[in-house]
């Protein structure tokens, strides 16, 4: 069959000067601007993938995922666009357009991708009056910052959408880290301890569900608010203390052993123990830290170093 190019349409445009990446590693601002200003999803993408050298960015495959948030559906098509006028030959999206941030980074790095782009604000509100945000991962599954273009770029040569299962390569990577048959017996066995897992309606539901609960054996009613919702139920997906009362609640009732709660995008987490015991993130690095030995993976590989941030407190050292 033979295949048809389909022109490349350069539109004109001028930067904005409120799109420096944030802290987050990517934009982040009221869903609103994304909506009402003209290009100003498309100046941003174009920016992100000008970064990327013309020669390597030529056929290359790329990773595309969001948390599912409003205005998602709408963003990925403007993606796929601008990758094919770019000159990407490949993008690989999750499907229903969902990928955590930590399978993007998998993903990436399993099939030697040029990058990824991630749709998402992180732990900030969704729906028309939240926020949108995008973020951008190289090669090595990490972070990039990028200036702002001055042309876009839509519709190029013919090139492939794949959709894949957002959570397999995920899962497969996680049976090489760690003990899942340790884990299982923990949350099935005779001595068994019951979880409790908030999803906070964002992106890391189907991976509660598949891993924790069909993999790992726990009970269906381990895990709560495991749908995506494009405003997750109208509350922030941010996992603390403040809006992860649900869990909080259910913890103190000293029925379950563990909890845990995720942002939208799952790069971040809370921890906690029976009777709603606060675990911080520092705490729980340094636990980890403690504890290499039940873990496969540094048990095989060793370990190289820890990955340290600003807050991160004195635990560690110990």
């Amino acid at each position: 069959m033979e295949r048809t190019p389909i022109p490349v349409l350069t539109v004109q445009t001028a930067p904005y000067e409120d799109q420096r990446p944030t802290g987050g590693g990517g934009l982040r601002r009221p869903t609103g601007l994304f909506e009402s200003q003209r290009n100003y999803l498309p100046n941003f993408v174009q920016s992100l993938l000008s970064s990327v050298d013309l020669r390597d960015r030529q056929g290359c495959t790329m990773v595309v995922g969001s948390d599912g948030r409003y205005f998602s559906k709408t963003a990925i098509e403007i993606v796929v666009q601008m990758a094919a006028a770019n000159g990407i030959g490949r993008l690989i999206i999750g499907q229903n357009g969902i990928l955590s941030t930590p399978a993007v980074s998998c993903i990436i790095r399993k099939i030697k991708a040029a990058g990824g782009i991630i749709l998402t604000a992180s732990h900030s509100p969704g729906g028309p009056t939240g926020e949108f945000g995008v973020k951008f991962e190289v090669a090595n599954g990490g972070r990039f910052f990028f200036s702002d273009a001055l042309q876009l770029f839509f519709f190029y040569l013919i090139f492939l959408v794949e959709i894949v299962d957002s959570v397999d390569i995920y899962l497969n990577l996680l049976r090489s880290i760690f003990d899942f048959n340790a884990i299982r017996n923990l949350l099935t066995g005779p001595n068994q301890i019951k979880i409790r897992i908030d999803a906070m309606n964002g992106v890391m539901g189907p991976y509660v569900r598949r891993i924790l609960c069909d993999e790992l054996g726990a009970p269906a009613n381990s895990a709560i608010n495991c749908i995506p919702l494009e405003d997750f139920g109208g509350q922030p997906p941010d996992p603390n203390l403040t809006y992860a009362t649900a869990l909080l609640e259910a913890m103190r009732g000293g029925e379950y052993g563990f909890g845990a709660a995720f942002d939208a995008d799952g790069d971040r987490y809370m921890i906690l123990g029976q009777n709603g015991f606060f675990v911080n993130a520092s705490d729980s690095l340094a636990i980890i830290a403690a504890n290499l030995s039940c873990i496969p993976y540094f048990c095989q590989m060793g370990v190289r170093g820890f990955g340290r941030s600003m807050p991160t407190s004195t635990a560690l050292d110990k």
